[in-house]
């Protein structure tokens, strides 16, 4: 057997807390996550404009959050758990 196989017949290896965080946010859109990232810079650019620099700053730290929660998210479609459980197996 190729590794590739190997792979897809191998049992999770998650936890069951794993397992159900990737369950629910598999089921939000990916835009979710880089529209709330924008709203973040958009929304911390009118606090620095309004003189509010340290809530600026507070709500422009966010944005780097929703990225990698993005980044979750797609990683979690397209390479989680769910991919052993939809492998066909390999003959």
């Amino acid at each position: 057997m190729t590794t590739m196989q190997n792979e897809a017949n191998r049992a999770p290896t998650e936890g069951r807390v794993a397992m159900e965080i990737e369950k629910r946010t598999s089921r939000l859109p990916s835009d979710l996550f880089l529209w709330t990232a924008l709203g973040s810079m958009a929304g911390s650019l009118v606090l620095a404009l309004s003189g509010k620099q340290k809530l600026a700053t507070f709500v422009g730290q966010w944005v780097p959050t929703m990225l990698i929660f993005g980044l979750y998210n797609k990683i979690v479609k397209v390479a989680g758990h769910d991919q052993y459980r939809s492998a066909a197996p390999v003959s």
